[in-house]
C-alpha cells in the first residue's frame, strides 16, 4: 500500500470503529493466511515471525530463539508472500528492534520503501521477564529500544502499533506517540500448541481497562486494541468489548493456528476413518482406562472379517505390543483374539450356508475371509464338528 498514507489509514480505521463498532486485525505467517484473513474482513494485517513459526508447526515463542533472523523472515514474507496476494489491507511489519545488525532509522526507511504501512514491536521484550530480561537489558537489548523504534517510525510517517503488557510500558509508548496501543495479553491459549499458563479473562480485563484509561487520559486519539492471550473465542472478545473501552482485537493463533489445527485434522481424519471414525480413533488414541479399546477391536472385526485381519497390524496402529493387546482382549472377552475372530467368521458362515442356499461353500468361504477353501473347511469342521457341505445339506432338508 505504498500510495496510501498513514492519515488515510487512521481515518479509515476510525470510520470502521464508528460504523462497525470495532477493528479486527490478524497476525499472519504466510500469504495464504493473509489472503484468507483479508477475505474474511480483517481491517489490518501484522506480518510477524511468530506467525511464520506457527505455520511451521512451532510455538510463537520460537521467534525469541536463534532459529532465524526475525526481521529478514518478516521482510521476505511480506515481499514474496503477502504483497502479491493482498493489496488493499494495510500490512504492519513485526520489527525486532533489538536486532544488532540494523540501524533503526535506515531499516525503518527500508520497511517503508518495501510497501509496509507501518510497524509493530514484535517480538517484544515485554514478554520476557526475570533474570534473562535483566541480562538482556545489561547488553542494551531493552524495551526502550522498541520505544525508540516507534518514535522514529512516526517521524517517517509509518503507522505505529505498540504492544504493551503494563502501565509503565503503555506510558512510554504513549509518550512516543504510538498510533495504536495494543495490550498484549500473552501467548494464545487453546489448541495443540496453545499456552498452558496464561492470564484469566477476568485478570486480562482488569489490566486492559487500566491501560485504556491511561490512553484516554493522555491522548484520546490513540486507538485501543487487545491481542489474543486467553481471549481466543468470539465470546471472549465480546466480553472485553462490553467490559472495557477496547476498540479492536488482534488475533494470531486465533485466526491461523487453531483453525488450521481443527480443520486440517478433521478433514484428514474424516477421509482416513470415513467408515467408522470412532473405531480407528479409539485404537490410535489408546483409550487405556476404559473398555473402548477392546470394543473398538470387536467393531473392527465386525467391519473387516471378510478381509485379512491380523492382531499384529492392529497393534501397530494402536502403538502397542501384540502380546499386551492380545492379553487385554482376552481379559475382557474371555477368549483370545484369534478364537474370537474364528467364532465370528464361523457364525457368519453358518448364517450364509443356512439362508443363502444358492451360494456354494467356496463362495461362502470367500465371503467370510477365507481365500483357501481347504483351510475354511478345516476350521469349520473343527468349530462345528462337521464339514461346510454337510452343514449345508442338513439345513437344506429342513
Amino acid at each position: 500500500m505504498k500510495d496510501i498514507d498513514k492519515e488515510f489509514i487512521l481515518r479509515r480505521l476510525r470510520a470502521e470503529i464508528n460504523v462497525g463498532g470495532h477493528i479486527i486485525g490478524a497476525a499472519v505467517g504466510s500469504g495464504m493466511t493473509a489472503k484468507l484473513a483479508a477475505m474474511g474482513g480483517a481491517d489490518i494485517l501484522l506480518a510477524l515471525s511468530a506467525g511464520k513459526f506457527r505455520i511451521m508447526g512451532r510455538s510463537s515463542l520460537s521467534s525469541f530463539f536463534c532459529y532465524g533472523n526475525s526481521n529478514q523472515i518478516v521482510m521476505d514474507m511480506g515481499k514474496r508472500e503477502i504483497f502479491p496476494v493482498v493489496q488493499d489491507v494495510p500490512l504492519l511489519f513485526g520489527l525486532m528492534a533489538s536486532d544488532p545488525y540494523v540501524k533503526l532509522f535506515d531499516y525503518l526507511q527500508e520497511i517503508k520503501d518495501s510497501g509496509f504501512a507501518g510497524v509493530v514491536n514484535s517480538p517484544t521484550l515485554a514478554q520476557v521477564d526475570g533474570t534473562f530480561r535483566e541480562a538482556l537489558e545489561e547488553e542494551g537489548n531493552s524495551y526502550d529500544r522498541e520505544v525508540a523504534a516507534i518514535r522514529l517510525a512516526n517521524q517517517l510517517e509509518l503507522l505505529t502499533m505498540a504492544f504493551v503488557t503494563s502501565l509503565e510500558e503503555a506510558e512510554k509508548m504513549i509518550e512516543a506517540r504510538a498510533d495504536i496501543i495494543c495490550f498484549h495479553m500473552g501467548l494464545t491459549a487453546g489448541g495443540l500448541l496453545g499456552a498452558k499458563r496464561h492470564l484469566s479473562i477476568s485478570e486480562a480485563r482488569g489490566l486492559a481497562e487500566k491501560i485504556f484509561d491511561l490512553c484516554k487520559a493522555r491522548n484520546p486519539d490513540i486507538l485501543r486494541f487487545v491481542y489474543a492471550g486467553p481471549a481466543n473465542k468470539l465470546m471472549d472478545m465480546q466480553y472485553l468489548y462490553r467490559n472495557t473501552s477496547c476498540q479492536g482485537y488482534i488475533g494470531g493463533s486465533t485466526f491461523d493456528r487453531i483453525p488450521m489445527e481443527e480443520s486440517i485434522y478433521a478433514a484428514v481424519s474424516s477421509f482416513k476413518h470415513h467408515s467408522h471414525p470412532e473405531t480407528l480413533g479409539n485404537l490410535r488414541e489408546r483409550k487405556w482406562g476404559s473398555n473402548q479399546l477392546v470394543e473398538s477391536m470387536r467393531i473392527y472385526i465386525e467391519d473387516h472379517y471378510r478381509d485379512e485381519v491380523k492382531l499384529s497390524d492392529i497393534a501397530l496402529v494402536a502403538h502397542m505390543s501384540p502380546s499386551y493387546l492380545g492379553g487385554r482382549f482376552k481379559k475382557e472377552t474371555g477368549m483370545s483374539f484369534t478364537d474370537y475372530l474364528l467364532q465370528f467368521r464361523m457364525g457368519k458362515a453358518k448364517g450364509l450356508l443356512k439362508n443363502k442356499r444358492d451360494l456354494s461353500c467356496k463362495e461362502v468361504a470367500l465371503l467370510v475371509g477365507y481365500e483357501d477353501y481347504a483351510q475354511f473347511s478345516k476350521m469349520f469342521h473343527k468349530h462345528e464338528g462337521i464339514s461346510p457341505k454337510e452343514f449345508q445339506k442338513r439345513n437344506k432338508k429342513r
